[in-house]
């Protein structure tokens, strides 16, 4: 399966996953749809640190926690992110650089990201796509967003 796309999710996605109430949630069904492998998640170091860091910072029970984080450890593609990788992109926010350097070194397709601040790159940057978790659902899905009748 070297066509399966291949991704990095941004820690606001799996946040938006884990704080989710709705069955229908597009970032619950994008956890559950790696998990049953159609698409590759691309993590780096500090992407699984800020994670982590974000979660307990939201009270999240850590068992939930440290059950999201072995689940990533097992199963997601690790990036080594050298240093040197790490450029300055997202002016607005430096923190993010390194989600964007995961993706350059990890060969990603898409960025998944609810963050304003990676607006400015309009929608893609080098080889990858930044996109919102609904328009990778349907990537993954390889489906159509719905119609709207005028």
């Amino acid at each position: 399966m070297t066509d399966r796309l291949r991704a990095v999710l941004d820690t606001n996605v799996f946040v938006s996953a884990v704080l989710s109430r709705s069955a229908t949630s597009p970032t619950r069904e994008l956890i559950e749809r790696w998990k049953a492998g159609e698409f590759t998640l691309l993590v780096s170091d500090a992407l699984l640190e800020e994670l982590v860091d974000k979660l307990l910072e939201k009270a999240i029970d850590t068992d939930r926690i440290t059950d999201l984080a072995t689940s990533i450890l097992q199963m997601a593609e690790w990036v080594d992110v050298p240093a040197s990788a790490v450029r300055p992109v997202i002016m607005d926010d430096p923190d993010d650089d390194h989600v964007v350097a995961c993706a350059v070194v990890g060969k990603a397709g898409f960025l998944v990201t609810y963050d304003p601040h990676f607006d400015q790159l309009a929608g893609s940057y080098r080889s990858f796509s930044v996109v919102k978790a609904l328009p990778f659902l349907w990537a993954v899905r390889g489906d159509e967003p719905p119609v709207e009748e005028s």
